[in-house]
């Protein structure tokens, strides 16, 4: 039995009749032609499969579709239109953060909330926020580093943007 489901995916409305059981990483790769979300782990652990649903960090292999329904779905493809990505994205190239990338979707999602959220994240909040990311194939110094990188872009961007306080 399917369900019509009604939901935001990247900014575009979007109606699919789905079962309500169905898990959102599914219909995302296989209905919806949106696979930068990985399919890996399937319960939660991994972090590679993240997206935004409302803002949050979310496992799209946890999520039903029921659980969609009206939400605000942010993939990886749609991190574009949310401004502190391109932080995150230049701060983790310049630090050569990942080498084989299955995990770096993943990680970008979650540390572009962090640092929508935390205007200047310490090492510590860092490693908080990916607690649920994991990667295989490096020691996390790299990503750390390109996450403070990303911190330290944005700071410098807004005080780049500020008005002269002596003006």
């Amino acid at each position: 039995m399917t369900q019509a489901i009604r939901f935001s995916l990247n900014g575009t409305a979007r109606e699919l009749k789905v079962p309500a059981s169905s898990r959102l990483i599914d219909v995302l790769r296989d209905e919806l032609d949106a696979t930068s979300s990985k399919k890996a782990c399937g319960i939660g652990r991994c972090g590679a499969c993240m997206v935004l649903r409302n803002g949050t960090p979310a496992n799209a292999c946890l999520l039903m579709m029921w659980q969609v329904e009206g939400a605000d779905i942010v993939t990886p493809e749609g991190l574009d239109a949310v401004p502190d990505s391109v932080f995150v994205r230049q701060g983790l190239t310049e630090e050569n953060a990942f080498q084989c990338g299955y995990c770096a979707p993943g990680f970008t999602v979650t540390l572009t909330a962090l640092l929508r959220d935390v205007a200047s994240p310490t090492e510590a909040d860092i490693r908080e926020a990916l607690s649920g990311n994991l990667c295989r194939c490096t020691g996390y110094h790299s990503i750390i580093r390109g996450a403070l990188r990303a911190a330290d872009l944005k700071q410098a961007d807004s005080r780049a943007g500020a008005p002269d306080s002596l003006a």
